[in-house]
């Protein structure tokens, strides 16, 4: 099965309302398994950054066992699931790998990933020259691995984990 391509995008002041609707749509659909709000996590989640235009939704769940029987439903509203990082999370992507629209990530509350990615959507969100060195990293990664979506995924995990580290440091220092 063919993967779409890397594909960096200018901000879209639509992305916000694509999230807001989506949302409605799997708070009806994940209601059984929810333990809290839908989040809109992700570069497209950051007002003016450029993104993949990939709508990427995190669903809190109790847990992945509670969460396994929601697969089926989420899968019957046009999701694809995939069994990626299945130790952290319950995976998904709509309508189809070759064209995304939005990801979804059912992950426990409270989990060390649920925490991470709401802080590094929020430490872009504060800081804008964070976010524009982001969006250059993003740029050229998407260049070198434009056919490769794991490796540019992989490929900004340093620049990720060194903002969670700093924002450590700094909330110890306090």
């Amino acid at each position: 099965m063919r993967d779409a391509t890397v594909r960096i995008a200018p901000y879209d002041p639509a992305w916000p309302a694509a999230f807001v609707q989506e949302q409605g749509l799997l708070r009806e659909i994940l209601a059984p398994w929810l333990a809290g709000e839908i989040e809109h996590i992700g570069s497209t989640s950051v007002p003016g950054l450029a993104a993949k235009p990939i709508i990427d939704v995190m669903a809190p769940v109790v847990s992945l066992g509670h969460a396994r029987a929601a697969i089926a439903a989420v899968t019957s509203a046009g999701y694809a699931y995939f069994p990626y990082k299945r130790d952290l999370m319950h995976w998904f992507c709509k309508p189809s790998p070759q064209r995304r629209t939005h990801h979804l990530h059912l992950v426990p509350r409270g989990s060390a990933l649920w925490l991470e990615r709401l802080a590094f959507r929020d430490a872009l969100r504060k800081d804008s020259n964070l976010a524009a060195a982001y969006a250059a990293l993003k740029a050229r990664l998407a260049v070198q691995f434009e056919n490769d979506r794991e490796a540019y995924t992989e490929a900004k995990s340093p620049f990720i984990v060194a903002v969670l580290e700093a924002m450590r440091g700094s909330e110890s220092a306090v």
